[in-house]
């Protein structure tokens, strides 16, 4: 019977692609010295946010998902960031594999909203493996069932994240707005005679600074 044990060797940004991707790579090892005919396999990716420290300006970014600081103790829980699949060709003793991780710039998934407060350091992965192993028997193939106990840590720099976004949104971000919020956003853009959603966005907060004075 097969065993895996999988390492996380580094996570890269994805600059040719066609949305932002960022690349797992994985060292997929078989201990038992089965031949490994072909693998299915699925990771579902974790952020251990109570795995690290975060400085005055982080903790603003982040009161919305886990509220001020005193609670933290608990809000700071880990949290699924996303799925990711791939399919493994055939191998004997180890092979390398790259697991595409699609990425989303969206302050209303957590996710995103979470790496974009992070100023420096590291971000705290936990990859939780599952998926079908195909191996030759003595029949003809085995189809068995990857352990759900296996999984990997990883620590990815947040200059890794930052280098993604400038990448794809240089110097940008993405707000999700409903219709009726964009159409009276586009009315105060047009009647104001401005040109840009930025403008529109910068004069309407001047104007609360201002109200609230």
């Amino acid at each position: 019977m097969t065993e895996l044990e999988f390492t996380v060797l580094d996570v890269v940004a994805e600059p040719y692609s066609a949305a932002p991707n960022l690349v797992a790579k994985l060292r997929i090892e078989e201990t038992s010295g089965e031949p490994v005919h072909a693998l299915v396999l699925r990771a579902q990716v974790r952020i251990d946010a109570h795995r690290r420290p975060y400085g005055p300006a982080e903790e603003q970014g982040l009161l919305d998902l886990f509220g001020p600081r005193n609670r933290w103790a608990d809000t700071l829980k880990p949290f699924l960031w996303m799925h990711a699949t791939a399919v493994v060709p055939g191998f004997s003793g180890s092979t390398d594999v790259d697991l595409v991780l699609p990425c989303t710039y969206d302050f209303d998934v957590a996710g995103a909203k979470y790496l974009h407060a992070l100023r420096n350091g590291s971000v705290p992965l936990e990859l939780l493996f599952s998926g079908t192993v195909f191996a030759r028997g003595e029949t003809g193939f085995s189809v068995t069932q990857i352990p759900w106990d296996r999984e990997a840590r990883h620590e990815m720099p947040v200059a890794v994240w930052r280098e993604l976004m400038d990448l794809y949104f240089p110097g940008s971000g993405w707000v999700r707005l409903d219709r009726d919020t964009l159409d009276a956003l586009s009315r105060y853009k047009s009647t104001r005679g401005l040109t840009t959603w930025e403008a529109a966005l910068g004069q309407l907060l001047a104007e609360a600074e201002e109200a609230a004075r």
